[in-house]
């Protein structure tokens, strides 16, 4: 998808997106690269517990990771999952859909600003990622590294409120 071009954005749930299409997207090893928690292969059975998953955050935070379809197209899946008192900011895009991240981003900024519930967001990035110049542009800080689920991240943190 061409990223210059406007694109009509739409968060929908997981359920909404047929498990073959999760499979071929979470099994695409561009996408893993960057996934240091992504150690297991993804089948019918992984994506029915990673949609479980996901939607347990939904009753048990009111909000969690939504399914994004572009031009009503999946290409992925992100938003806010509730870490503790933290909400932190995951987005996971089909490898030839990365070009629209930053619009999707943006979306889901915005969602998270007109949220009381969020004050701010947090971004869990592993050190494999070198290119962190959206971060420093929306005005998101570094907090330190952490170690999450026996992974080494970057933890970044932006505030929604002034």
């Amino acid at each position: 998808m061409e990223a210059h071009l406007k694109q009509e954005i739409i968060f929908t749930r997981l359920p909404e997106i047929k498990p073959n299409e999760i499979i071929a997207h979470m099994s695409d090893p561009r996408v893993a690269e960057h996934m240091p928690l992504l150690t297991f292969e993804w089948d019918e059975a992984a994506v029915a517990k990673f949609v479980a998953t996901k939607e347990g955050y939904w009753s048990r935070d009111g909000l969690g990771h939504w399914a994004i379809l572009v031009n009503n197209t999946y290409v992925g899946w992100g938003g806010f999952q509730k870490e503790g008192d933290e909400w932190d900011y995951g987005l996971v895009l089909k490898s030839d859909t990365f070009g629209v991240g930053a619009q999707i981003s943006k979306k889901a900024f915005e969602f998270a600003v007109a949220d009381k519930r969020i004050p701010f967001v947090t971004f869990l990035l592993p050190p494999s990622r070198k290119n962190l110049g959206a971060l420093k542009r929306i005005g998101a800080s570094f907090v330190g590294e952490i170690e999450y689920d026996g992974a080494e991240f970057r933890k970044y943190r932006l505030e929604t409120r002034c």
